[in-house]
């Protein structure tokens, strides 16, 4: 297994658009991510970008992003399309995250994958690559009834230390009351797929996500050649 790293300084103030379709799509799927790149890129800038969820639920998310996303310069914006229903609102999610597109310059996308089973991750991850053609892009993974995570194997993890998988845990119970009550919604399903993960990394836990292009850059030689 080959350990790659961001071919950004700390100093450079790494910018990240994070895009969900639910409120705690992102944390679920990217909190130890978040958290990571958080501690290790003081200057971090983030465009936090939210399709669908009530009045409530999207104030959840904004504490959200602020926890996982400590000291980061964060802009939230929120959107009220219907959940559950993205597909038939395909013209306004293309409108939407065509705007974050050229209105950002981002040096990573975290957002939900073209292959998840529920049809409004699935849109966002099937319109990501026709908007953003030329950056890093992480498709992450939410478990969920439909049974949707042998659907691709990852092809890159993010490592987390037991702390840090428990601190999400953590986050994700105080920044999401209205979720609790969720049949699905306990420690032993985030601990379980992040110690599974973690296996396939030989790290304690971690955060798998599918890239689906890759460009290798040799030493001395230009991105462009």
């Amino acid at each position: 297994m080959l350990a790659l790293r961001l071919a950004i300084p700390p100093q450079a103030g790494l910018s990240v658009v994070a895009i969900g379709a639910h409120p705690d799509d992102i944390e679920i799927g990217a909190g130890g991510l978040a958290m990571a790149l958080s501690e290790s890129h003081p200057g971090l800038r983030v465009r936090y970008v939210l399709l669908t969820g009530s009045s409530e639920r999207q104030a959840e998310a904004q504490q959200a992003a602020s926890c996982f996303f400590p000291g980061a310069d964060v802009t939230f914006t929120a959107h009220g399309l219907p959940e559950g229903r993205l597909p038939a609102r395909w013209d306004e999610v293309k409108g939407i995250l065509t705007e974050v597109a050229s209105s950002s310059v981002p040096d990573l996308i975290i957002a939900p994958h073209e292959r998840d089973a529920h049809q409004d991750h699935r849109t966002i991850g099937e319109i990501i690559p026709t908007v953003f053609r030329d950056h890093l892009y992480l498709a992450y993974e939410i478990p969920k009834w439909d049974g949707d995570l042998g659907r691709g194997q990852p092809s890159l993890y993010v490592p987390m230390s037991a702390d840090r998988a428990r601190r999400k845990i953590e986050l994700l119970h105080s920044c999401f009351p209205s979720q609790r009550s969720r049949d699905w919604w306990d420690d032993e399903v985030f601990l379980g797929l992040a110690r599974l993960r973690g296996i396939e990394c030989r790290a304690p836990y971690a955060e798998a996500f599918s890239c689906a292009k890759s460009v290798l850059v040799l030493s001395g030689q230009n991105a462009e050649v």
